[in-house]
């Protein structure tokens, strides 16, 4: 007896120590993500994680660039049965195009600044602004915020052009980084969509605009849940940019026949 009710003892007093560690661990965290400005002794700003959180609570969107091409694909969402669903991808110049995962309000108000800064500089220079230096402006917007104790914007960017450097596609995050990819993908479950691309990527230089699409659109289906009820014309838009080719987004019914080539590419894999 004696020794049973010491090991009970010894059980709830352990647990009492995990659950006061745990709450001093909580108030520890919550001493330093209060404001955008301040630092974690580990060299951490919280805010800034929790932005990037907000992104991968959106939509997926993917995006990937061959030599002469560059293809976006996003899944959409609406907020009920009887409600519209939201688009994902906007349009900014004729050579450049955005798709978004996370606060679709932050991205409105980037695209904005993004389409200002594009006739900016072409009314200036006479020439359509690269996408590296359209790019870098918004980093350097989205820091400038968390220097001035501004929440950070939570949206993520795909951004794709092409422009007499070729064929682009970079990554905007929450943290202000931009990264160049060859095929990339944000928002929920994106790294189904990511594990697709890194079996295949070696694919894309060389590929046509059909087969970049097909691509896309099926790292898309990648993404999707158990229950979901696939993609359709209502919630996937695609938006495509490249040599000779505007920025242009594909949507409703000019997706059907895109939706209905997949078939065909699991078929080949």
């Amino acid at each position: 007896w004696p020794f049973i009710i010491f090991r009970f003892s010894s059980s709830s007093r352990c647990r009492r120590l995990r659950e006061t560690n745990n709450k001093r661990l909580e108030m520890f965290r919550n001493q330093y993500d209060s404001d955008v400005t301040v630092w974690s002794q580990h060299g951490r700003i919280f805010q800034i994680e929790y932005a990037m959180e907000a992104v991968k609570q959106g939509s997926a969107s993917v995006g990937l660039k061959s030599k002469t091409h560059a293809v976006l694909a996003t899944q959409k969402r609406s907020s009920s049965e009887l409600g519209s669903h939201q688009e994902k991808i906007f349009a900014i110049d004729e050579h450049i195009g955005i798709a978004i995962s996370g606060l679709t309000a932050d991205a409105r108000y980037i695209s904005k600044f993004m389409r200002t800064e594009s006739l900016s500089h072409k009314y200036v220079y006479g020439s359509p602004i690269q996408a590296q230096r359209l790019v870098s402006a918004v980093a350097d917007k989205a820091q400038t915020n968390t220097q001035k104790g501004k929440r950070p914007y939570g949206v993520g960017l795909l951004v794709i052009s092409y422009d007499k450097t070729g064929s682009h596609l970079y990554e905007l995050c929450p943290s202000c980084n931009y990264y160049d990819y060859k095929a990339q993908a944000i928002g929920a479950r994106n790294q189904s969509a990511k594990t697709y691309f890194e079996k295949t990527y070696n694919e894309y230089p060389d590929a046509s605009l059909d087969e970049l699409i097909r691509h896309a659109l099926f790292a898309l289906k990648e993404t999707l849940g158990t229950q979901s009820e696939g993609l359709n014309q209502d919630n996937c838009s695609v938006a495509i940019v490249g040599l000779d080719t505007p920025f242009k987004i594909l949507a409703n019914q000019e997706v059907v026949p895109l939706l209905a080539n997949l078939d065909q590419l699991a078929d080949d894999n």
